[in-house]
């Protein structure tokens, strides 16, 4: 019998065992339908799920490399940085040690970027917020970044797009957070009297100030296919009207079938309508400089 006995392993691997192993990013699951993608088919479709299209967030860096042409971005204000005003601290965690660890983390001062760029050649300025950093919680910096973006857009005579992304004002900044609201409408009041359009691209998700504040104050308003978009979350909402919400309510389609916003526009075709956009403002560029100057000529005149 010893004979027929085996006299290898059953199971055996050729080769080293670290040659064997599966590198561990090379399946995404999606978190909308649950399935496993590939990481390199996921990343080529601009993390758009390929099953069931499912819109996975971008940072802030990936939107600048996806929507602009190549070399044209400029960003500003890379070294402004939120402090810690009131001394925040609660049970759970040190604001300003919070801080410096997502400043080292994610290799960004704060949770919005601003610069300028182009979209098939037309010039814009650019603020985007990062969900990664805070929830793009809208704290001091933000605030300022995106006032300071309209105000340059108004400056310079150029289109703002805002991408926005974010849980509302931060709380650990208090009334200062609050503030901004009021602070970045009147940049946008400034940008509309000088005759450039404000567009908005509203991301998952979108709650709180910046919605109510200048996510909401644009010329257009676009959002992402299942975009939730609003300003209390529908759990919060429940437990105040004591009523079941519609199963929709807060998506993107369901605000454009309300007229709350304009169009909802999927990643793919996003650059392009954006280009028609920026062309059809162009279009009275000349115009507006020709009536200005017009107008400071009057001036000097009288």
């Amino acid at each position: 019998m010893k004979d027929f006995l085996r006299r290898t392993p059953r199971y055996f691997t050729a080769g080293r065992k670290d040659d064997q192993q599966i590198p561990d990013d090379l399946w995404h699951k999606c978190a909308g339908c649950k399935e496993l993608v590939p990481s390199k088919q996921f990343l080529d479709n601009a993390k758009v799920c390929p099953r069931c299209n499912y819109h996975a967030r971008m940072s802030a860096c990936e939107w600048v490399a996806f929507l602009l042409d190549r070399d044209s971005w400029q960003e500003y204000d890379r070294d402004l940085a939120s402090t810690d005003p009131l001394n925040f601290v609660s049970p759970k965690d040190n604001y300003a040690q919070k801080l410096q660890q997502l400043r080292e983390a994610l290799r960004l001062p704060d949770a919005a970027i601003w610069g300028t760029g182009r979209i098939q050649g037309r010039p814009l300025t650019l603020c985007i917020t990062d969900f990664a950093f805070m929830g793009g919680s809208m704290g001091s910096v933000v605030g300022e970044k995106v006032a300071r973006a309209a105000e340059h857009a108004a400056q310079e005579g150029m289109p703002l797009l805002t991408i926005n992304t974010s849980g509302g004002a931060r709380m650990h900044e208090g009334m200062l957070a609050l503030m901004q609201m009021a602070k970045v409408s009147v940049a946008l009041a400034r940008l509309s009297q000088a005759r450039q359009p404000h567009i908005s691209l509203l991301l998952d998700n979108c709650y709180g100030g910046v919605t109510a504040s200048y996510a909401s104050a644009a010329d257009i308003i676009l959002a992402e296919p299942r975009a939730h978009i609003g300003f209390a979350g529908p759990r919060v909402i429940e437990q105040t009207i004591r009523q079941k919400l519609p199963a929709d309510f807060q998506t993107a389609e369901f605000l454009l079938e309300h007229g709350m916003i304009d169009a909802v526009v999927p990643r793919a075709e996003l650059r392009g309508v954006l280009s028609r956009i920026l062309s059809l403002y162009a279009r009275d560029a000349e115009p507006a400089r020709e009536l200005a100057g017009s107008e400071a000529s009057a001036a000097r005149g009288a």
